[in-house]
């Protein structure tokens, strides 16, 4: 018959077993002298030690593994299901009402309520991009000495009185402290005179060369805009163009257009070397001249920016180089501008007048201007967006309320684009062939999918020179370098943060352009007219 033995039983065997042995043992020692039995009993105890000290490195080394798997799991961001082994698998599952602590030891999220704190860099002053005329800050009004009250009016109810203000061409001016500049070479206001002859010179040139794409005719034009002592500033008025701020100055210019060139009616304005005094918001003259070098297309008049006592806020404004064979005459055979509608453009394109030297015949209907120049001012147009000349009216864009095509109503007349006229064509009266790109106000603020297509219609040609420096990806290194020359503009854009946010706009539209020719099968060809 068999027995059978129970777990309780085997326990109590085990305990009367281990007793039983440890009496035989403690039996042993006692037999042995003292010395050796001390000598057991310390290495017995060092064994016992190491044992428990063991274990607990062991314990600790596991936790650690758990901790460092936890945190790993953390760091993931995501919510974990785990389960305990000592748990019943089951917990996933309990329903509603279960233990709350039993909830919390299986499902544990690894995503803490962590704040992160980063510190704010300081805010870089942003760049000024001219879209539009933005509304100046309301400041509060102060009491001023009777000397010192200036009011603004708008053009064409001043009088030219010492305490009157003047609106030119968007430029609030004081006409008192003009006064002061005129005469300040007669020992007037030497004070005003030492305002505004720096001590250091604008342009920058580290260098022993400047960059090749200028010549010493155009550094030579930007140090005497941004240096040069001013003798006198007056008012140039013609029929049906906006009056010009003009400064003169005696200091000597080697003028890349000799004066024999030049109309003697045209010294009667400007007797010296004189620089137009542009709008504060115009500041893309600057940056349009610059961009005009490093393409070389050359044809646009050298500009840089200056600052004058008698500009609001001391702002620095754009000052472009006079060209006296550039301005309209009063009578109508000596206009240097050329008169032309977006139907005779198209088909003189079509004509492509003047290529190869060939005169075009008398009722070709072919103006002075040759072929490939247009197509050199379509680029250029349509990489700053510059509407004023062949889109007037806006009619190849959305225009805004703030666009000037707008708030004169001319985007209205889209109807007949033919009759529409082109403004702003110039040309110089020695030189009818090439175009010289004057009044080139860009807009920066254009987004892509609203740009003027218009200013390339009908253009099949582009110059090669140009096109190549906008696939060789040295754009924006070139610009940047170029526009360095002019310290007081890098300055007034927010330096190179500012600069670097204009370069963008016109590389985004550089690839758009490039698109366009490869769509349309443009062909870059040498344009050396």
């Amino acid at each position: 018959m068999e027995t059978l033995i129970r777990p309780g039983d085997i326990k109590k065997s085990l305990i009367l077993w281990s007793c039983s042995y440890f009496l035989r043992i403690s039996n042993c020692v006692r037999r042995y002298p003292p010395s050796k039995r001390n000598l057991i009993i310390v290495g017995a105890c060092c064994v016992y030690l190491f044992f428990v000290v063991s274990q607990v490195g062991h314990s600790l080394l596991h936790q650690d593994r758990r901790l460092d798997r936890h945190q790993y799991k953390k760091s993931r961001g995501l919510y974990t299901l785990r389960f305990d082994d000592d748990s019943p698998s089951e917990t996933a599952d309990s329903p509603t009402g279960a233990n709350d602590d039993s909830l919390l030891s299986s499902v544990v999220p690894t995503r803490s309520n962590v704040v992160y704190i980063t510190l704010k860099s300081r805010r870089i002053k942003p760049a000024i991009i001219r879209g539009t005329f933005r509304p100046k800050l309301r400041r509060k009004a102060r009491r001023t000495k009777p000397n010192e009250g200036f009011t603004q009016n708008k053009f064409g109810t001043l009088k030219r009185e010492e305490w009157r203000q003047k609106h030119i061409n968007g430029i609030d001016i004081s006409w008192k402290q003009i006064n002061n500049i005129n005469h300040a070479t007669r020992g007037v206001s030497s004070n005003l005179k030492m305002q505004t002859e720096p001590h250091v010179s604008s342009i920058r040139i580290y260098s022993e060369r400047a960059p090749p794409w200028f010549s010493k005719e155009d550094i030579s034009a930007m140090r005497f805009l941004a240096d040069c002592k001013i003798s006198r500033i007056h008012e140039v008025s013609h029929k049906e163009s906006i009056p010009l701020l003009l400064f003169e100055s005696t200091s000597h210019l080697s003028l890349i257009h000799s004066d024999k060139h030049n109309d003697v009616k045209d010294h009667k304005v400007c007797i010296g070397q004189c620089g137009v005094i542009k709008s504060p918001v115009d500041t893309s003259e600057v940056f349009a001249f610059h961009l005009d070098r490093v393409l070389g297309l050359n044809r646009s008049v050298p500009a840089v920016s200056r600052k004058f006592p008698f500009v609001q806020d001391g702002q620095p404004c754009p000052v472009v180089l006079w060209d006296g064979s550039l301005s309209p005459g009063d009578n109508a055979e000596g206009q240097s501008t050329v008169r032309m509608t977006w139907g005779e453009y198209q088909s003189s394109l079509k004509r492509r007048c003047w290529h190869r030297n060939v005169t075009p015949k008398p009722n070709s209907g072919c103006s002075s201007i040759h072929h490939y120049e247009w197509s050199k001012l379509a680029l250029f147009d349509f990489l700053l967006q510059i509407y004023s000349r062949l889109d007037r009216n806006c009619c190849g864009f959305r225009p805004r309320q703030e666009d000037d095509c707008v708030e004169q109503g001319h985007h209205l007349e889209c109807g007949d684009m033919d009759s529409v006229a082109l403004a702003n064509i110039f040309h110089r009266s020695h030189d009818p062939r090439h175009l010289v790109f004057a009044d080139n106000k860009g807009f920066f603020d254009r987004d892509e999918d609203n740009l003027d297509y218009r200013l390339l219609e009908g253009i099949k040609e582009l110059p090669e020179q140009a096109v190549t420096v906008l696939m060789s990806q040295r754009l924006r290194e070139r610009l940047l370098q170029s526009l360095f020359l002019d310290q007081l503009y890098w300055e007034s854009q927010g330096g190179r943060h500012g600069i670097e946010k204009l370069i963008d706009v016109i590389e985004r539209r550089a690839q758009v352009l490039l698109t366009y020719i490869n769509a349309h099968g443009i062909k870059v060809v040498t344009m050396n007219v």
